[in-house]
């Protein structure tokens, strides 16, 4: 039986340890974080290709049951007068959902059937050839078959066995924030030159986007996110000053980068990247797709190699990459938070034009569906 060390708790990790307990492998999963993070931003699925491994998952019908619904958004002017409206199909894709409800989900599938060690991380790693030797921080020493890194665009594993995060992860500019400050009611979405806050829509925290230098700071300080998010935003405008004066309050805030991985191979010996490891995070919309789409592909690949990790790793690649390009299309930053006043006029005037405005929903869908999938 093959064993497999997946690193990473969120969407991805969950989503292959389902096909590969489902193919008969010994999965272990390593989170960081002392138990299952709920919620979070809506993410979603679109297209033939996102719903046909739903519905291969079995899973289909209970995300259903869970999306949010979609909503449309309100882009306002410092009033609160409305400018334009972001339809629910382009914000929310075709089934939209909770971060935190999907990964509820997939946690619920393979909890009876994978092992979980919250809490722990891996802190080295040796491929000897014929298996991977790893140490914990918590758990004792184990050897596993194949190593997972789907842990995010900051991944531990992509660290240990590629190198150091900067030669493979390219910032491009731009910051976002989700801070749980109770802001319900209608979805609005205010900015000024390089930097937006979204507000409202179902059980969605305040979303944050501003242009930035790159910073440096403790990821895992919920302070230190606070002073960033604080310092960002001094001086705005609208309810910007009453949002500010709430944050000190708020239980849950999260701060990251959006940057994108760039790794020459996503396999190196016996380990392999998956999500947004080896091809996010731009915050363009894609990366729960990809991530679940990806985690069929490596685990149905595995499957068809009979084990053979050196052949599955390079048909997931020749598979899945051209697939993944999406995520070198840019990056959303610009497009949320424009970075001068020209730009945020001429962004909200696409919505406006419904020409425009179905150019760019065929133009996701053409990003969704643009892989052939192997029945496994």
């Amino acid at each position: 039986m093959t064993t497999v060390l997946i690193s990473g708790a969120s969407i991805a990790g969950p989503a292959l340890a389902f096909w590969l307990s489902r193919f008969g492998c010994d999965v272990t999963v390593v989170e960081r974080a002392p138990q299952l993070r709920t919620g979070g931003q809506a993410v979603d699925f679109k297209g033939d290709i996102h719903r046909t491994v739903l519905s291969r998952m079995g899973l289909l019908d209970a995300v259903r049951a869970r999306q949010t619904g979609g909503h449309d958004q309100t882009i306002i002017d410092e009033r609160g007068r409305g400018l334009a409206v972001i339809p629910g199909e382009f914000t929310g894709g075709e089934i939209e959902i909770t971060r935190g409800d999907l990964s509820e989900l997939l946690y619920g599938e393979t909890k009876g059937s994978c092992e979980y060690l919250f809490g722990d991380s891996i802190t080295a790693m040796q491929d000897t050839g014929d298996r991977v030797d790893v140490t914990f921080r918590n758990a004792a020493p184990r050897s596993f078959d194949i190593v997972v890194g789907a842990d995010g665009i900051h991944s531990n594993v992509r660290r240990l066995a590629f190198g150091p995060e900067a030669d493979f992860v390219r910032y491009l500019g731009y910051y976002y924030a989700l801070v749980d400050l109770k802001a319900d009611g209608e979805a609005v979405m205010y900015n000024e030159p390089g930097r937006m806050v979204a507000l409202g829509g179902p059980k969605s925290p305040a979303f944050f986007v501003f242009k930035s230098p790159e910073r440096h700071y403790d990821r895992y300080d919920p302070a230190a996110m606070k002073r960033i998010i604080r310092a960002a935003y001094q001086g705005g405008k609208w309810r910007i000053p009453e949002l500010l004066d709430r944050l000190d309050s708020a239980e849950d805030v999260y701060l990251d980068s959006i940057s994108r991985s760039e790794v020459p191979s996503y396999a190196k010996g016996r380990v392999v990247l998956l999500g947004d490891a080896a091809y996010g995070n731009t915050l363009g919309g894609f990366g729960t797709g990809l991530a679940v789409v990806g985690a069929y592909v490596l685990a149905g690949e595995l499957r068809a190699a009979s084990g053979d990790h050196r052949a599955a790793f390079a048909n997931y690649e020749t598979e899945f990459r051209p697939y993944a390009k999406v995520s070198k299309q840019g990056s959303a930053g610009p497009f949320l938070a424009p970075p001068t006043r020209t730009r945020i006029a001429l962004r909200d005037w696409t919505f406006r034009s419904p020409w425009l405005l179905r150019q760019m929903l065929k133009l996701t869908d053409k990003y969704a569906t643009g892989i052939e999938l192997k029945n496994y």
